[in-house]
């Protein structure tokens, strides 16, 4: 599945790069670094949209489910046997483009200089124009390349994703999903940066847990696995509403969150070559995840003030990173997250098996359910 995303990634940019080139030759460096930023990820996004989309009945030739998770026969798009599923993958595809979007503009929020152990993007364009004696402050063109860079691969994710070659009456069934999906994720996205302006120091420890929580949801939980998933069935189905969008919900918005509270825990935990980011990265940048937001509710005084003196400090060095680790873990927020990853996939899971979706979709979904938790990056 990845290397099916990857090649559909391929041909898209490809020709987005034809269309580019006639506008200037300047633009060449957009387009390399966009193929460079695009090379990397687990394909996670596609890969459950696609599976929605088999959960729901289609299949290598073309079938289409009946909103049950039965097969529609005589339902079927193009001669070909697999030009379905190739429509399918191409639109499981442009949720890649969402993603280096919503990824390119969170590391020049969070100022960092790092993706997957390549420079973050406003980083590259930063360089670029240093190596170019160029006019102006390096770090505004940087900035502004960012934004931009993330604008455009916004504009190709609908663009992907309209043009998949499905049939139109399936995308209009399935646009409302996606335009939520995207409203979520930029809600969930300024949720964040507000909870990081106001802080430890202006919430209570059960406001700062109510607000993670919710970003947690918003930002990632459902735009990872919950709304790929319902996106993919409707596409299959033809209706955004049915009783398998709502089974699919139960499994994936549980595990969704599951996710995201394991990426929290390797934000501050995991080993930066599985992560591709710098050790402690989360603390510097001063993330109010649901594991800190934990460990402040039941820090000691001497805690508190460890994790609101150290939380957000950029400068903070490897000492003040094991330091804050040390709060977390002996506060017991930890355990407790870890504790609700598990509980949270195991309902996820239960879930599935009551879900009204083929054999072989239950048995892949539980697979991509252990892969999106697990204890490394």
């Amino acid at each position: 599945m990845r290397a099916r995303v990857c090649a559909e990634l391929t041909v898209f940019l490809d020709r987005q790069e034809t269309l580019l080139a006639e506008v200037s030759a300047d633009l060449a460096p957009v387009i390399a670094a966009l193929r460079e930023f695009l090379e990397g990820g687990k394909r996670m996004r596609p890969a459950f949209c696609y599976w929605g989309w088999r959960a729901a009945g289609g299949d290598h030739g073309g079938d289409y489910g009946d909103g049950n998770g039965g097969v529609a026969e005589g339902d079927r798009l193009g001669t070909g046997s697999g030009a379905a599923e190739a429509a399918a993958v191409r639109a499981a595809a442009s949720l890649e483009l969402l993603q280096a979007s919503a990824l390119i503009h969170d590391d020049y929020i969070d100022g960092s200089d790092t993706r997957r152990g390549a420079p973050a993007i406003h980083r590259r364009f930063e360089r670029l124009h240093r190596d170019g004696g160029w006019e102006g402050e390096p770090e505004r063109f940087g900035a502004a390349a960012a934004v931009l860079l993330g604008d455009i691969t916004l504009t190709w994710c609908d663009e992907l994703f309209t043009r998949c070659g499905l049939e139109a009456v399936r995308i209009q069934a399935a646009r409302p999903v996606f335009d939520l999906m995207r409203s979520e994720v930029m809600a969930g996205q300024y949720l964040d940066v507000l909870a990081q302006a106001r802080g430890l120091s202006v919430s209570t420890p059960q406001e700062s847990l109510a607000r993670a929580r919710t970003v947690l949801r918003f930002k990632s939980a459902k735009y990872t696995i919950e709304r790929p998933l319902q996106l993919g069935a409707a596409l299959a189905t033809g209706t955004a509403d049915s009783p398998l969008a709502a089974a699919l919900s139960r499994y994936g918005l549980p595990l969704g969150e599951a996710f995201q509270l394991r990426d929290d825990v390797l934000g501050v935990f995991g080993d930066p070559a599985a992560t591709g980011k710098p050790a402690g990265d989360d603390l510097r940048e001063g993330k109010q995840t649901v594991l800190v937001a934990l460990a402040a509710q039941q820090a000691t005084r001497a805690q508190t003030k460890a994790l609101r003196t150290g939380l957000g400090d950029a400068r903070l060095d490897e000492a003040g990173v094991e330091t804050l680790r040390s709060v977390i873990a002996q506060t017991g927020a930890l355990a407790e997250v870890e504790a609700r990853i598990s509980e949270l996939t195991q309902t996820a899971l239960a879930a599935l098996d009551e879900a009204p979706v083929t054999a072989e979709a239950r048995e892949v979904l539980g697979e991509l359910a252990v892969a999106a938790t697990a204890r490394h990056g």
